[in-house]
């Protein structure tokens, strides 16, 4: 019979110490963490040693060795990993347009006594008492004041949406700067995960901050991440375009940029603003990060140039549609002035027409020698406009001077609102034509001469009450290829602008809410994989510290039993 080594079992009990105190400190590590965010519980993986051989009566006989950690590994649910990388980015996206929502709200806040709505019906109101009214001087003030009012909101809101865009440009440059800086880390991290593996070992600790880091950028962007079988790396491909390979990456850049590399962005005349684009490093490539924070600030830009353009929807119909009524009218001054504009320049003339692309905007000729006053009633077309006969006035302007054409669109056509200086001069509020023409064909069908054409009276608003029709009932002749606002009237299309922005608004928050509760569950998902059990590791410390209690005994009666056999034997008859 074979007799195994003397101190075979030494071994035996050596292995069962060391184990038990790895997995103890395996264990103290993970309940020192437990709080830690993204931590994954760590395990020592144990096995039997390979076991002696020795032979017992002409047998072969396997005699085991003890136990030996093979490794330590993390518990991590990678399908739980990429679902919360998908989702997070969903959630960033929609929180940061919520926030959006919720600063536009605020522009126009219409529970105040400070927001466009309420400038709007005061500006109606005034109308109306004017109107039925025309000749009190009081109420054709508190038209222009009214009006004041209304241009300089609409003017402030217009700003107010410019300044939002602005700094939400200034929150992509940050952001992008945030982005580079997570992927130089991850690009680190792999390089250090790859050395420190490349003996076999598992960096989990380095794998964790890699994981949290890739959590973190989730939320700025769109990412499909990948961990190469040989080099233990990450792979990050964002809408095709690969921003990190092991230790390589693209930077993303703020653009467009001149020939040294600075960035000069696109001025856009329609918003008054520099545009700015996010580009794949020095390549010029325009980036869409698809989702996640980058995405959404983007949508938001465009979301709130949207509100900038039905703004200007509406400065558009102030200075074509109402001016055109309010050129139609005469007003009480000895002049008795007509064909003046109500809002905007009195040199220029405002019309509805198309840009060279074909977009509907407001054209504003601008006259040097301005508007002809004596001129500003034409009955060449001979259109009837109402049921009493009269007839359209038509503007023209003196064949003398020079005249420039413009486009007005977005921002510029809100900046060109406001009230005409000529209004606003001493005794300006007795031009305001709130007096029809009384202009009717002859008994013979005939029209009368230009030069005998005479307003109805001075207490006449009978152009005042087609003014403040249009402004709060529009024309259902109108449509878009006429009006910017197409048949609606005034007050109408601002309640439709507020009423798309708190359904646009309600549903992002309900998607909101959705959508953090799927997270939370992916969360809970992982968490249930990675995350670290205080029952669990209690059970755990209780097993391993009596396994190294055990072995530590069994390794003390080993010794004395040597002891005895080494000190004590072959001792008798001395």
């Amino acid at each position: 019979m074979a007799v195994r080594s003397t101190f075979a079992g030494l071994n035996t009990m050596y292995r069962g110490i060391s184990t038990n105190r790895l997995a103890l400190d395996t264990v103290g590590h993970n309940m020192s963490n437990a709080g830690a965010v993204g931590y994954s519980r760590q395990s020592v993986n144990q096995a039997a040693v390979m076991p002696d051989k020795i032979y017992a009566n002409g047998t072969q006989q396997y005699v085991g060795s003890g136990v030996d950690s093979l490794s330590i590994t993390r518990a991590r649910d990678v399908y739980a990993d990429k679902k919360y990388w998908a989702e997070n980015g969903t959630q960033k996206y929609l929180t940061t347009r919520e926030n959006n929502y919720g600063k536009v709200e605020e522009i126009f806040n219409d529970s105040k006594d400070t927001g466009v709505k309420n400038a709007v019906t005061e500006f109606y109101k005034a109308l109306s008492d004017w109107s039925t009214n025309n000749s009190d001087v009081s109420e054709r003030v508190a038209v222009l004041e009214k009006a004041s009012i209304l241009a300089e909101r609409v003017n402030r809101s217009g700003e107010q949406l410019q300044s939002q865009i602005t700094s939400l440009y200034n929150d992509i440059t940050a952001n992008v700067a945030k982005v580079n800086e997570i992927t130089d880390n991850i690009v680190a991290l792999n390089r250090s995960i790859m050395a420190l593996e490349a003996a076999g070992g598992s960096a989990n600790d380095l794998r964790d901050a890699r994981d949290n880091l890739a959590d973190e950028l989730s939320g700025y962007m769109s990412v499909s991440i990948s961990e190469e079988k040989n080099t233990s790396m990450y792979t990050i491909v964002c809408n095709g375009a690969t921003i990190v390979n092991g230790i390589t990456k693209i930077d993303l850049k703020m653009g467009p940029r001149d020939d040294d590399g600075n960035v000069i962005g696109m001025h856009n005349k329609d918003y008054g603003l520099t545009d700015y684009n996010i580009e794949l490093g020095d390549t010029g490539v325009v980036f869409d990060p698809l989702n996640g924070i980058l995405a959404a600030e983007v949508d938001a830009i465009a979301e709130d140039k949207k509100y900038i353009d039905k703004l200007a929807d509406m400065a558009s119909f102030l200075l074509v549609q109402f001016n055109d009524q309010h050129q139609q009218g005469v007003g009480m001054d000895a002049g008795k002035t007509t064909g003046i504009n109500f809002f905007g320049d009195n040199k220029t003339l405002y019309k509805w027409g198309t840009d060279a692309n074909g977009n509907y905007c407001t054209i504003a000729e601008t006259y040097s020698d301005g508007l002809t006053d004596e001129k500003a009633y034409k009955y060449a077309d001979e259109k009837i406009v109402n049921a009493d006969g009269n007839r359209e006035v038509t503007i023209t302007v003196s064949g003398v001077g020079t005249k420039t054409t413009e486009e007005l669109k977005g921002i510029l056509a809100i900046k060109a609102l406001y009230v005409n200086p000529i209004l606003n001069e001493v005794d300006g509020e007795k031009k305001l034509a709130g007096q029809a023409w009384a202009v009717r064909p002859n008994a013979d069908g005939t029209w009368p001469a230009a030069s005998d054409a005479e307003p109805n009276g001075t207490a006449d608003g009978t152009n005042g009450v087609l003014m403040s029709t249009l402004f709060n009932l529009g024309n259902t002749s109108l449509d878009a290829t006429t009006c910017a606002i197409g048949s609606n009237s005034f007050e109408a299309y601002y309640n439709s602008i507020m009423t798309a922005m708190g359904v646009d608004s309600a549903a992002c928050k309900s998607n909101l809410q959705a959508q953090e509760d799927l997270v939370e569950e992916v969360e809970k998902w992982r968490s249930a994989t990675s995350g670290v059990n205080w029952d669990e590791e209690l059970t755990n410390m209780i097993t391993f510290q009596q396994g190294y209690s055990a072995c530590s005994r069994c390794l003390t009666t080993m010794d004395e039993m040597l002891d005895r056999l080494i000190n004590s034997t072959g001792t008798v008859g001395r």
